[in-house]
């Protein structure tokens, strides 16, 4: 697998989109995928597709494209979609929940074990087959389950507490969805969702769109 370096970040985002796109072509038993096609379907141009899949490795045929196949294995190959990853989610609430019942994670290789909530009235009970626990059972649980990703899904004024109560449990990777900039030691991996800003984005592009047709109105 190619080694991953900062810059590919954009590259590492958009790979999803087109393993979709290779996995719909498969579904129609297309045996080559163009990244012209890429492309089109998302709106970019096909020098980018070709940087992008590059990073996994896979190199295309002239005129004919990414054989489906191989396209799709070198993808998940490199997102590590191919192996599977179990997991904790902490903070059963409305998130937490949905999040734990999400499809698409087993789809990927992560799977849910295990859930954390503070509510009684949440502990001992199950979300989509999925056992909640207590919090005060939160170190001994992740020691036993052996499992090195949380999903941290808790109100963020008890963000930072549960954190350092996960790297000592030996979290290793963190997949923080409150607004709170964690605080871990250097070897503990954070990847930050902050939806308010997801949602700031669309909200600012759906106001502009809403101008330039107030503007060609007039």
């Amino acid at each position: 697998m190619a080694r991953f370096k900062v810059s590919y970040a954009p590259s590492v985002r958009r790979l999803p989109s087109y393993l979709l796109l290779a996995k719909q072509a498969q579904d129609h038993g297309d045996e080559y995928i163009s990244g012209t096609m890429i492309a089109i379907e998302l709106n970019l141009e096909p020098i980018q597709v070709r940087k992008d899949l590059s990073i996994t490795g896979i190199v295309g045929k002239p005129k004919r494209g990414y054989p489906v196949g191989p396209l799709i294995a070198a993808i998940e190959s490199y997102l590590n979609w191919d192996t599977r990853v179990d997991a904790v989610v902490v903070g059963a609430g409305n998130l937490g929940s949905a999040l734990t019942g999400f499809p698409g994670f087993k789809q990927h290789g992560l799977h849910i074990v295990a859930g954390f909530d503070a509510d009684p009235e949440k502990v001992g009970a199950t979300i989509y087959d999925t056992p909640i626990y207590a919090m005060d059972k939160l170190d001994e649980r992740v020691q036993s389950l052996g499992v090195t990703v949380a999903v941290l899904t808790v109100p963020s004024a008890y963000a930072q507490d549960i954190a350092t109560r996960l790297v000592a449990a030996g979290i290793t990777a963190i997949w923080n969805f409150t607004n709170v900039k964690l605080k871990v030691p250097d070897e503990v991996i954070v990847q930050n969702e902050d939806l308010s800003s997801g949602y700031a984005m669309l909200s600012i592009k759906r106001h502009l769109r809403s101008l330039m047709k107030t503007a060609d109105a007039e």
